[in-house]
């Protein structure tokens, strides 16, 4: 058996097991492919995964940077209150338009808003409202701009928030400092930043499954 068939055949389990896939987020995932999104939306069990960090987070407040269809968005909802509140950035109003019907069919349009444009434009929109500091922010768009968006999470979200950082392996390509990639080289700072800003206190972990090989970083913002 392959490497990549045995990480596929884990990940089915715990997801059976542990994360199965509803009427509605099967929906979510089916739309986006017919939709022509790329299938790049997390899997189940990560899904499961930041559902259960914004929950042991106790968040009302999150910002999601990158919604592509809303796959994720949906995950980490649930995990809200009734009067919670979960803003998510989409460069694509295609993608973002995707996103909203599969969040109303989700029951979370009441509590859900997609805002369309490039993250670094309506990020300093959004700081302009002043808006209550965020308990979480996943961050999940192009990484050339990672460390752009890490700074700005530090900003908008409270001390003791949790901030996440997906696709930091990037086929351990990170690993390498000369890089020409931009993708890495923004990975790379970001992760660089995390280690050294006075207000962050983080970690980095790999994974394999379903999505390949592939990791993520957690970091706490600090008083």
């Amino acid at each position: 058996m392959s490497e990549s068939k045995l990480w596929n055949d884990v990940d089915d389990y715990f997801t059976a097991l542990l994360s199965p896939a509803d009427d509605t987020l099967a929906a979510a995932l089916r739309d986006s492919d017919a939709a022509g999104l790329p299938p790049i939306n997390v899997a189940p069990n990560q899904g499961k995964l930041l559902q259960l960090l914004a929950q042991l987070q106790g968040a009302r407040r999150i910002l999601e940077i990158g919604t592509l269809g809303g796959y994720s968005t949906i995950w980490l909802g649930r995990a809200l209150p009734a009067d919670g509140r979960l803003i998510s950035f989409e460069y694509d109003a295609r993608h973002a338009e995707v996103a909203r019907r599969n969040l109303a069919r989700a029951g979370l349009d009441g509590i859900t808003e997609v805002r369309v444009g490039p993250a670094l434009e309506t990020l300093p929109r959004l700081a302009d409202e002043r808006p209550e500091p965020f308990d979480l922010v996943f961050i999940d768009a192009d990484k050339v701009n990672n460390p752009h968006y890490v700074e700005w999470a530090v900003r908008l979200t409270r001390p003791g928030g949790l901030i996440v950082l997906d696709n930091v392996v990037r086929g351990g390509a990170v690993t390498d400092p000369g890089s020409t990639d931009p993708s890495v080289r923004g990975t790379r700072a970001a992760l660089r930043l995390i280690a050294e800003h006075p207000r962050l206190s983080g970690t980095a972990l790999q994974t394999v499954g379903s999505k390949g090989y592939d990791g993520f970083a957690l970091a706490r913002v600090l008083p």
